[in-house]
């Protein structure tokens, strides 16, 4: 069962089983929670998902979709883990850099690009992945 953590390891999860998908987002509070250009994304059924260590601080914010994400992360180091929200049902959106196998971001190549408007003009579309403007 794979296993994934926040940078000082006070909290950890686990998941099984087969993603329900994988994708980059570049909307704006992703690049705000990662400090980056854009999100790598597993999106976990809710009953695949464990919390097996610490207990995370959460925010809510109403997103680009107009719906309420609530981002769960350390409150020690600050590492956003997981998001969740009406727009995802049950599931768990898994931030796959959190993961701890080296190769899980090479596992998560995306079927999908959220929000690829946003996408900064120095990083190209990942071939063969679709392009929304949405969630």
């Amino acid at each position: 069962m794979p296993e994934g953590s926040c940078f000082c390891g006070n909290v950890r999860y686990s998941i099984e089983g087969e993603p329900l998908g994988k994708a980059l987002c570049h909307c704006l509070d992703c690049r705000k929670i990662t400090g980056s250009t854009y999100s790598t994304n597993l999106m976990v059924a809710g009953s695949n998902f464990k919390l097996v260590a610490g207990t995370p601080k959460s925010i809510g914010k109403i997103a680009e979709s107009g719906r309420e994400v609530v981002s769960h992360f350390c409150g020690d180091c600050g590492s956003t883990l997981w998001r969740d929200g009406a727009s995802f049902g049950d599931a768990k959106v898994i931030k796959a850099g959190t993961l701890d196998d080296i190769d899980a971001l090479d596992n998560a190549q995306p079927g999908v690009e959220l929000f690829a408007s946003h996408r900064v003009s120095w990083v190209g579309e990942i071939a063969g992945a679709a392009q929304k403007t949405a969630m």
